[in-house]
């Protein structure tokens, strides 16, 4: 039970990064500010750095890992680029960023609570990765 949930929560960890990245990069080329910039980036940075912990562990379990959803992906990729189209801002950026964070957040901690037998050492990387979530839409917030 312990492996299995582990993988488990592994998975839906690279799933949220691979969604975050992407969703970065999405906007990144519309940022103007340059302090919005580096958050984005620095938080980009970050997630990449859990990516490398997470595939590690992976590797492991001989786990592939996770793709996100496509139809959230295309849909994520829809309201983004049709939010932006209408109101190309670092406004509109930050709302979107700071909906894809609390996303993370709310569905992340769902998976820590569902996946309760998965060891300390994924736990914490899940815990990092909620909190890294959280930072970013507390430090966009005044973009809004």
């Amino acid at each position: 039970m312990i492996e299995s949930d582990t993988i488990k929560l592994l998975r839906e960890c690279d799933a949220g990064i691979k969604t975050g990245v992407s969703s970065i990069d999405g906007v990144l080329d519309y940022v103007n500010n340059k302090t919005l910039l580096k958050y984005l980036s620095d938080c980009k940075d970050e997630h990449n750095k859990l990516k490398s912990e997470i595939q590690t562990l992976l590797d492991k379990y001989h786990d592939d890992g996770k793709d996100p959803n496509p139809m959230a992906k295309s849909m994520s990729w829809l309201k983004t680029n049709v939010k932006l189209v209408v109101n190309e801002s670092d406004e509109t950026i930050t709302d979107l960023m700071t909906d894809g964070c609390n996303m993370g957040v709310k569905s992340l901690n769902k998976y820590l609570n569902k996946y309760k037998a998965a060891d300390e050492k994924t736990k914490d990387i899940t815990k990092r990765l909620i909190n890294l979530e959280e930072k970013l839409a507390v430090d966009i917030r005044g973009f809004l």
